[in-house]
């Protein structure tokens, strides 16, 4: 399987091809995805969630996202390799540029970081120093406690001009991707033709360019209730990685998300 890279990813978008994204944490279901032929692999502050137990992603250090950054790195195959900037990273640029530097060290092929209009500094001093990275829009994780809880942004017109007008924003800072968590389809589908570059969506609706979900949503094995926009694919696998199979060629061939999983 041909290596995946940033270029790959917009020659999917100028082609109108969807690109499969998923979220890993360690050697072996990284290998997993990446045999599958997941697009790419995120190594998400969501491992606070879903591996060590906590209520959000804040309690993730930078010394959590670089263990599972080296984990993952090892087994990621011809998968592009997303990481997460935790929690108060963007702080200042000079946090922003040391934590990102470490990160790229261990493996690193993207950086995804948190922010409005008010990051483009941050990515453009990032983008200056040869660091690829994603801006990622909407339900942004890190800030859920100032949004008041996991809820669905850019429903009332003024919000979604703004998230629009962030994207540009932040592209013509020199990101590379952004990401769009829960926002109606049509803002999703909004964003993908503001830019130029790939938008990859979670909870975002169908006409995005890439969609990602968390591998233990996927797998159906998440604690609590399951948002909107997540399937299970376990559920008619033979196996883990036929699972993940089932999710890529579903992105691929644009089954998923369907009407049901979309706000």
């Amino acid at each position: 399987m041909k290596t995946v890279t940033l270029g790959t990813l917009r020659e999917c978008k100028r082609a109108g091809e969807t690109f499969s994204c998923l979220t890993a944490y360690d050697a072996s279901f990284a290998h997993a995805a990446s045999q599958a032929g997941i697009d790419v692999l995120l190594v998400g502050d969501s491992l606070g969630m879903v591996l060590q137990g906590h209520a959000s992603t804040l309690p993730v250090t930078l010394a959590d996202i670089r263990y599972h950054t080296r984990c993952v790195a090892r087994a990621k195959g011809q998968s592009l390799l997303m990481v997460d900037l935790p929690f108060m990273s963007n702080s200042s640029i000079e946090r922003l540029l040391q934590d990102a530097g470490e990160l790229m060290r261990m493996g690193a092929e993207l950086i995804k970081v948190e922010g409005e209009a008010w990051m483009a500094e941050g990515i453009r001093e990032l983008t200056r120093r040869g660091v690829p990275v994603c801006a990622h829009l909407g339900l942004t994780p890190q800030t859920v406690y100032q949004l008041g809880g996991y809820k669905v942004q850019g429903r009332e017109l003024e919000r979604a001009e703004q998230i629009i007008e962030d994207a540009r924003t932040l592209v013509a800072a020199g990101a590379s991707v952004i990401l769009l968590e829960c926002v109606p389809a049509s803002l999703g589908k909004a964003v993908r033709n503001a830019v130029e570059v790939p938008v990859i969506g979670i909870g975002a609706g169908p006409d995005v360019d890439g969609q990602i979900l968390v591998m233990h949503d996927v797998l159906g094995v998440s604690a609590g209730r399951s948002p909107r926009f997540v399937k299970n694919f376990l559920k008619d696998a033979a196996d883990v990685q036929d699972a993940f199979r089932r999710y890529h060629e579903d992105v691929k061939a644009r089954r998923f998300p369907a009407e049901e999983h979309c706000f």
